[in-house]
């Protein structure tokens, strides 16, 4: 993550954005955020300061697995690491997402010291 650059949580329920982005803000993080992928997509086509993504992967309509790869294929974004924030933390799932192309895994219920681990290894 580059230096100045932000974080763009991408998640359905405005209470994880929240809290995700009330905490990274108290870390000193600048953050960016949108509750589904069609925003997103329009957010990454004028933005170009995103250091990382946080996708959350069962989203409505769009879910993680499928946005992943596109996210991926966006000018721009194509070494943009994204994190992968799921509630399913069953056996298989962290392989799933990283199969899918993401760079990490984290799972809900959040823990702060375990995000700003994976947050600072791409620093």
């Amino acid at each position: 993550m580059k230096p100045g650059s932000e974080i763009l949580i991408i998640d359905d329920d405005p209470r994880n954005i929240f809290a995700l982005s009330a905490v990274l803000r108290a870390k000193g993080y600048q953050c960016r955020s949108v509750t589904g992928m069609k925003e997103a997509f329009g957010l990454m086509r004028t933005e170009k300061n995103i250091g990382i993504i946080l996708l959350d992967m069962m989203m409505p309509g769009i879910d993680g697995y499928q946005a992943i790869p596109m996210i991926k294929a966006t000018e721009g974004y194509e070494h943009v690491p994204v994190v992968a924030v799921t509630a399913q933390a069953m056996a298989g799932d962290r392989e799933r997402c990283l199969a899918a192309g993401a760079n990490d895994y984290i799972s809900k219920p959040v823990n702060i010291d375990e995000l700003q681990a994976v947050l600072q290894s791409y620093q």
